[in-house]
């Protein structure tokens, strides 16, 4: 038994295929003067190439995934990439597969510093299209999925987002994979179409071979090589199961979220572009609870236009007709950088120069941003958010700079809806310490436990030897969420929340016993929590949260949980 990272959920039971990919030699080759044009358009016909065959792949590929390749794409387009290219075979005099692979390391390297996982996990993406760029360079065929003869678990040292778009769910019943995380692409995109993956395994390439016989547990990350009868046995039982409980789960799709007595929540989705969404909508999602803006703002090199972003937040409100849509005002800095931008190096971006506090001090891009969002208002239900609000200030210097819009938007006669509800995140300390102030300036709070936790606990979650302090069931985080929602509820406004902790099935009986009125959460947590909801007494967990309130210690809470939700 091989034990990995549990990136897509589901059970797989069969026979091996082994993708052994071929390691790229690049020989470094001096060129003189003579030839540097010639490598010039042997790189540029490469690119061509391969944004051809992406492009390709993209035809035939699912919604998420089409925005996948789209971003790959954009590194094939990204002028500084080209650039840096085209400069060391000018300045260096070497071959183009030399200058490719020595700026592609760097980029990949930029990338891994990073501190967010999201974004981290995006060098393997750069990796995926340099991978390409270097086989057309070399006149070297690219891995073909499409022709698989049977069903099969792949097994490779990393399956690439192309890879993955290229398979067929009804032969692809499962993927292994030595390096990766729950971020990556393809695992993303592995759980958009289903099919089960364990990852980052380690060296299970050098452990089994084609037609090998396994069984493959996504959620739990466990890999049996050759198992016993007995054991495949049991695992069939649990994927009979398995399935059961997935056609249940469909028939809670346009169902309201509601516990056995009768309190109502609204469960939403957590998305971070137009095409999740529609994955949302097929999920019965009762609303989007957040819209991470700031995908829009990346990938790029520079900044999008106003009516780009109008089509943008236009088509998620058309798809979600008269639900709720929570669109997040710009939240870069930190970690999720803007080359084109310019921002300053900080020695603590995390507390420094991000989200809010460079809206307000870059007003034309702020306002270029609700310009957009106030004309698409008339095609929907359009709640605004603002992110890493500490302070009464800055709510009404962000308000203020909506009225102007607003002012500018009348005297152009541009419509736009006149009750929009306006709110902010409530992801700092110091924001939830004064959520009773804050309340009286705003429609309704959305609770971000992402940074919640790390400010409060002071963790970087990305440091693995302080990791397990990271942790939900925290008492000083717990009492913070509960006066949030107290301090809310008195003000007379709703409380959401869309950190991760809003689809955690170990903390939604607590959530809703504190009055939570709305949970957000990816689209693959939907179902199971109305389903769990749907089974819990309000009243009952009422209680439970209030004897979680008055616990001292995480593990104390996590103990007296697993007791009283599992009676």
């Amino acid at each position: 038994m091989l034990k990995g990272i549990g990136a897509s959920p589901g059970i797989a039971i069969g026979k091996i295929f082994l993708i052994e990919q071929e390691e790229l030699k690049i020989e470094c080759k001096a060129i003189n003067d003579n030839h540097i044009e010639k490598e010039i358009k042997r790189l540029k016909s490469a690119l061509v190439k391969s944004r051809e065959q992406i492009q390709e792949i993209r035809e035939k590929a699912s919604t998420e995934q089409r925005n996948i390749l789209e971003a790959h794409i954009m590194i094939l387009e990204d002028p500084e990439l080209v650039k840096t290219v085209e400069t060391k075979i000018q300045s260096e005099k070497i071959n183009s597969e030399a200058a490719l692979q020595t700026t592609l390391e760097m980029f990949v390297a930029i990338f891994e510093a990073m501190e967010d996982e999201y974004m981290k996990e995006r060098a393997a993406d750069i990796r995926d299209v340099g991978q390409r760029l270097l086989m057309n360079l070399l006149g070297k065929e690219q891995l073909n999925l499409k022709n698989l003869k049977e069903p099969v678990i792949l097994v490779a040292r990393d399956i690439t987002p192309s890879d993955t778009a290229q398979m067929d769910p009804e032969k692809v019943m499962g993927f292994l994979t030595d390096i990766g995380g729950r971020t990556s692409h393809s695992a993303i995109m592995a759980r958009s179409m289903e099919i089960p993956a364990v990852v980052g395994l380690g060296r299970i390439t050098e452990k089994i071979k084609t037609g090998d016989f396994v069984i493959l547990d996504g959620e739990t990350g466990q890999v049996y090589i050759n198992p016993e009868e007995k054991l495949v046995d049991l695992y069939n039982e649990a994927k009979e199961k398995e399935l059961a409980v997935k056609r249940g789960l469909r028939a809670l799709i346009n169902r309201e979220t509601i516990s056995k007595d009768g309190k109502k929540v609204e469960l939403g989705c957590n998305i971070g572009n137009p095409n999740d969404a529609e994955k949302a909508h097929e999920n019965g999602a009762e609303g989007i609870g957040l819209y991470r803006t700031e995908f829009l703002y990346m990938d790029r090199s520079d900044l999008p236009s106003e009516e780009e972003q109008f089509s943008a937040y236009k088509k998620v409100l058309e798809i979600m007709g008269d639900r709720p849509v929570v669109i997040r005002t710009l939240d870069v800095g930190g970690d999720k950088e803007l080359p084109y931008l310019q921002l300053p190096r900080e020695m603590n971006p995390f507390l420094g120069y991000r989200a809010i506090r460079i809206c307000l001090d870059q007003k034309e891009i702020f306002k270029t941003q609700l310009r957009a969002l106030l004309r698409a208002s008339t095609y929907g239900n359009l709640k605004i958010m603002y992110p890493m609000i500490s302070s009464v200030e800055e709510v009404r210097s962000a308000n203020t700079v909506l009225e102007e819009v607003k002012e500018e938007l009348e005297r152009e006669n541009i419509a736009y809806s006149k009750d929009i509800e306006v709110g902010i995140m409530i992801e700092i300390p110091a924001a939830a310490i004064i959520s009773d102030l804050l309340a009286k300036e705003v429609d309704f709070f959305s609770i971000g436990t992402n940074d919640l936790i790390q400010y409060t606990t002071a963790v970087d979650r990305m440091n693995e030897k302080i990791s397990h302090l990271y942790n939900p069931f925290n008492p000083a985080v717990l009492r913070l969420i509960q006066q949030v929602i107290v301090n809310g509820h008195r003000a007379g406004i709703w409380v959401g929340m869309c950190g991760e902790v809003a689809g955690d099935k170990r903390l939604i009986p607590i959530l809703l016993g504190m009055g939570l009125d709305e949970f957000s959460m990816s689209a693959g947590n939907l179902l199971p929590a109305r389903r769990q909801i749907h089974g819990l007494i309000y009243e009952e967990m009422k209680n439970i949260s209030e004897k979680v309130l008055e616990m001292s210690t995480a593990e104390e809470i996590q103990q007296f949980l697993t007791e009283a939700t599992s009676q």
